[in-house]
C-alpha cells in the first residue's frame, strides 16, 4: 500500500462504490490487470500526463486502451485524469487492492525460502500465520533466497518471522561472542 493520502481517498471512494454495486471482486481483478498494464507499459502514464493532448483526447485514449473495463473503473480513471492525478493511478490501484484484501480478511505476505514452496507448505504457512495477524488467509509471494541456508523468513506488513538457519546461526554467534 502507498502512503499517498490522495490515492487513499480515490481508492476508498471507488471501493465504496464497488461494494454498493456488489462488484468488489470483479473490480479487484480489473485493478490487478490495470496495475500490471501501467507497470509494464510506462508509456501509458507518460502519454496520459502529456500536456500536448487535450483532456478529451486522453479520455478517448483511455476508452480505446481499456475497452471492456467496468464502467466504475473507467470513470475512476476519468476522474483521475480530470483532477490531473494520473500520476497517482498506481497508488490508487494498490490502495484499492489493499482495501479489498482487508475486507476479505486477506493479508499480503512474502516468504523467503531456499527453494520453491509446495502448495501444501504454502497453505500450512498461510493457515498458521494468518491467525497470528488476525486475518483469514495470506496471499503468499515466495521469494527464493539461498543465503538463508535453510528454514524460512516470513514478512507480513512490517512484521517479520524468521526461522531461517542463517538467523539461528547469527543468534548463536552473538551469544558466543557476547559471553
Amino acid at each position: 500500500m502507498s502512503n499517498s493520502v490522495v490515492a487513499k481517498r480515490y481508492a476508498t471512494a471507488l471501493f465504496e462504490l464497488a461494494q454498493q454495486h456488489g462488484q468488489t471482486g470483479s473490480i479487484q481483478e480489473e485493478m490487478k490487470e490495470l496495475k500490471k498494464a501501467f507497470h509494464d507499459n510506462k508509456d501509458i502514464g507518460e502519454l496520459l500526463a502529456s500536456p500536448k493532448l487535450s483532456s478529451a483526447k486522453k479520455k478517448e485514449i483511455i476508452a480505446n486502451i481499456f475497452k471492456g473495463v467496468n464502467p466504475l473503473v473507467l470513470n475512476a480513471l476519468y476522474v483521475l485524469l480530470d483532477a490531473k492525478r494520473m500520476d497517482e493511478a498506481q497508488n490508487v490501484f494498490d490502495e484499492f487492492l489493499g482495501l479489498a484484501d482487508g475486507a476479505a480478511g486477506i493479508a499480503e505476505a512474502k516468504v523467503y525460502s531456499t527453494r520453491p514452496l509446495t502448495e501444501q507448505e504454502t497453505n500450512a504457512l498461510s493457515a498458521t500465520f494468518a491467525q497470528k495477524v488476525g486475518k483469514h488467509s495470506l496471499r503468499i509471494e515466495n521469494i527464493i533466497d539461498p543465503s538463508l541456508i535453510g528454514g524460512v523468513r516470513l514478512q507480513i506488513g512490517n512484521q517479520i518471522y524468521d526461522s531461517s538457519l542463517s538467523a539461528k546461526l547469527d543468534k548463536l554467534q552473538r551469544k558466543l561472542i557476547g559471553s
